[in-house]
């Protein structure tokens, strides 16, 4: 048997994207090595505006309003104005994992896709007459017009060039209980980046923040991130420089709930774009290069992959490699792609910057007009909304921050210059 699309993957992308297509009245199937309704382990945020526009608030497990970052140097308290928090006037909110992974699922059998374990070989999949065979380890073989890879960053099928290291996202994070609260009660810190618990020689080492909730119920979610870095900061330095937060504050752990390790890659270059296999989420770079979200993109952006997939599809003469270049146009049309190149030309110069101009960047980025940070964050500006906003933070910075984002090192012109000639035609 043919089906019409076969989704490679079992992670919120697979089920996103097998969702959207099977709204489209295609015949669908979703093949993942494991159980589908197998918990997830991470946890997902996404902003309130995002999220209500989305129609999903309900999928929330927790939502805060009281939400801030610190840019300072030492504590809230302090006389300089500098080290008081930052208010970001947006809610925040963190999906109830469970319930977001429940949604698709039932999207999955209302729209009859058919849910297949199995283990994908990769190296053996086979291109016929107008379809794709996937063969599995356990000896079944799944024919498809259209195979979407939806693996994660490191997918078996999609193809993307090799430009250089690759930056990844590290963090260690522990739900528990404390001494003390390590935020203040109802508050969400998306960064703090306070470092007056640190040695001399720590803070010559690469910059990393606290990104932390209160659950509620005497709760807490404390997490040491490293923005991004190439190779990554290891798991251990982020717990002991956890551990040093706490211990700077008197707080102490006393139970432990769950452990998070997290690690992703921030800056991957865009896929082959002419190749006969579509993928989505981290298999075809949908990981945000400036602030590492996904799962608010892929929301938005799968049903118009699915609407192009199934226009391709309505032509049964159309071969796999022309219907996976209609989803491909679709997901990265040129001005996104020029989007893509200017997130990762920031981020380029962001990792090299020490810890002090890090700070005052990120304290003249979210002093920005609310529309602009937050739709920067998203991925929500338009083209030229994104240039505007950074020639305002440009204008607003200090000469220090100026002076890092005029430099031009290692790849960082080769980035630039994409803005103006992005990959893929």
């Amino acid at each position: 048997m043919v089906r019409q699309v076969l989704v490679l993957g079992g992670g919120p992308a697979a089920l996103c994207m097998a969702a959207a297509l099977a709204e489209q009245g295609l015949s669908v199937a979703l093949l993942a090595p494991h159980d589908l309704r197998q918990p997830w382990p991470n946890t997902y945020g996404i902003w309130g505006e995002e999220v209500d526009a989305l129609g999903l608030a309900h999928l929330l497990e927790h939502r805060w309003s009281a939400c801030v970052s610190y840019f300072g140097e030492g504590a809230a308290d302090a006389s300089d104005p500098a080290n008081r928090p930052t208010p970001h006037r947006r809610d925040y909110g963190l999906f109830n994992r469970q319930a977001l992974q429940n949604h698709w699922l039932e999207a999955l059998e209302r729209g009859g896709v058919e849910l297949l374990q199995g283990t994908a070989m990769a190296a053996q999949r086979l291109e016929g007459e107008g379809f794709t065979a996937i063969p599995t380890r356990e000896g079944p073989i799944h024919q498809a017009r259209l195979v979407v890879d939806a693996t994660g960053h490191q997918p078996l099928l999609v193809q993307r060039p090799d430009e250089g290291a690759v930056a990844g996202q590290a963090a260690y994070g522990i739900v528990g209980r404390f001494s003390a609260p390590p935020v203040q009660p109802g508050q969400f810190v998306l960064m703090d980046y306070r470092c007056d618990h640190l040695s001399p020689e720590q803070r010559l080492q690469p910059p990393t923040f606290l990104y932390a909730m209160d659950l509620g119920d005497g709760l807490f979610f404390v997490e040491e991130t490293s923005l991004a870095l190439a190779p990554p900061v290891p798991y251990d330095d982020l717990r002991q420089r956890l551990e040093q937060r706490l211990a700077h504050h008197g707080i102490r752990v006393l139970a432990v709930e769950h452990e998070e390790f997290c690690l992703f890659p921030m800056n991957l270059p865009l896929p082959d774009l002419h190749q006969p296999v579509l993928g989505f989420g981290g298999a075809a770079s949908m990981v945000h290069p400036a602030s590492g979200y996904m799962v608010g993109s892929l929301l938005r952006r799968a049903p118009a992959v699915a609407q192009a997939v199934a226009a391709a599809l309505a032509d049964p003469q159309a071969p796999s490699a022309a219907v996976a270049a209609c989803g491909w146009r679709a997901l990265w049309p040129r001005p996104l792609r020029r989007k893509h190149a200017l997130y990762q030309f920031g981020l380029e110069k962001l990792m090299r910057f020490p810890e002090a101009q890090l700070r005052a960047f990120f304290a003249t980025f979210f002093a920005l007009p609310d529309p602009l940070w937050i739709g920067f964050l998203a991925n929500t500006l338009t083209l030229p909304q994104l240039l505007l906003a950074m020639v305002q933070l440009f204008v607003r910075a200090p000469w220090s921050v100026r002076w890092g984002l005029i430099g031009m090192r290692g790849r960082e012109l080769r980035l630039g210059l994409r803005l103006l000639w992005p990959v893929g035609g």
